[in-house]
């Protein structure tokens, strides 16, 4: 059994500028349309704490951003005192600035059963909001209104 830690990655393609990507994450009022179903704070600006709330964990979440470089990278840190995560947004521009490849990781989480338990989720939690984030830049649709309550 290994003794590293565990860390999830996924990725997603949105057809949108890399800033235009950035931008619905950083901007509060963006990420509220198709992410944090229960508000956020304040917009993501490096050296900030916001706070997310979610309709399915009811309950802000302290978020402390890392860093904020337009068009590029976006990185994190929440979750327990205990037990913080840290978390990237790395944007990468494709087809001419036209699409954008947008990878989000998070960890460490110990190599344990419930360590892995927990990565899984956030694995779910991430990818959902890829896949809520393309749709609403996209097409405008809000894929997470009433999906948890």
């Amino acid at each position: 059994m290994s003794s590293e830690p565990l860390e999830i990655s996924t990725f997603g393609f949105i057809s949108r500028s890399p800033i235009q990507v950035f931008e619905a994450i950083a901007d509060h009022r963006q990420l509220e349309r198709y992410f944090t179903t229960g508000g956020s704070s304040g917009r993501l600006i490096a050296g900030s704490t916001v706070y997310w709330d979610f309709a399915d964990f009811p309950g802000a979440f302290p978020v402390k951003v890392l860093a904020a470089e337009p068009a590029e990278l976006i990185e994190i840190s929440w979750g327990p005192v205990d037990a913080l995560r840290a978390v990237s947004f790395r944007l990468e521009p494709y087809r001419d600035f036209t699409r954008t490849k947008l990878t989000i990781t998070e960890g460490p989480w110990p190599f344990t059963a419930a360590g892995a338990q927990e990565a899984m989720g956030s694995q779910m939690g991430w990818t959902g909001m890829l896949a809520a984030l393309k749709v609403w830049l996209e097409h405008g649709v809000h894929l997470r209104d009433d999906f948890y309550k």
